[in-house]
């Protein structure tokens, strides 16, 4: 009978040290996760930040579709401005020239390491693409070219995104927005470079 009463409690034991040690990995995987899914995000951010300034040298605007701004960076090409001459010198004016090259835009693309075909796919967001708009607005009375590309993070946090996650993390929302780009604003930063 004795036995069998330390067996018990022998369990019990073991039931309770494996709750504590995984009361305490649980914060800590946590953790790990929204660090690496949103390194990932934001690393494709930036890459359709890069996307959307090659697509700005070519169009003088933003895209508003992913379509339209792969159609484009496939097709288009890149002007290069090369001066030759001193454009500052004031009495040297009449020697300077430019000399315009245009490259295909892949190129800049393909050495940037972007692969279009997976731009507008959110990592970890199981077939999630991003949230994008583009348009023009009057500012500070000057027509500008404005982008936002932005994603939630319940779109790629799986499992994680559950609400009972902000216990571990006061500054966690699910719903909260991770962006670059304004509709309201000629900016182009991300919310992540605060």
């Amino acid at each position: 009978m004795r036995l069998v009463t330390n067996l018990i409690l022998l369990g019990i034991v073991a039931g309770l040290a494996y709750l504590l040690v995984d009361s305490i990995r649980e914060p800590i995987k946590f953790k790990s996760q929204v660090e690496k899914r949103k390194s990932a995000v934001v690393d494709r951010l930036i890459q359709i930040r890069k996307a959307q300034d090659v697509y700005r040298s070519i169009t003088g605007g933003f895209a508003h579709t992913f379509d339209t701004l792969q159609l484009v960076l496939e097709n288009g090409e890149v002007p290069t401005v090369k001066v030759i001459g001193d454009p500052d010198d004031p009495t040297n004016m009449d020697n300077v020239t430019y000399d315009t090259s245009y490259e295909k835009a892949m190129v800049s693309i393909e050495n940037m390491g972007i692969n279009l075909d997976s731009l507008r796919y959110v990592p970890y967001g199981v077939g999630e693409e991003f949230d994008i708009a583009a348009d023009t607005l009057t500012y500070q009375k000057t027509v500008v070219n404005v982008v936002e590309v932005k994603t939630s993070y319940n779109k790629f946090m799986g499992m994680y995104s559950d609400p009972k996650y902000a216990r571990y993390d006061n500054g966690y929302d699910p719903n909260a927005v991770i962006k670059f780009g304004n509709m309201n604003a000629p900016n182009t930063s991300g919310n992540w470079e605060r």
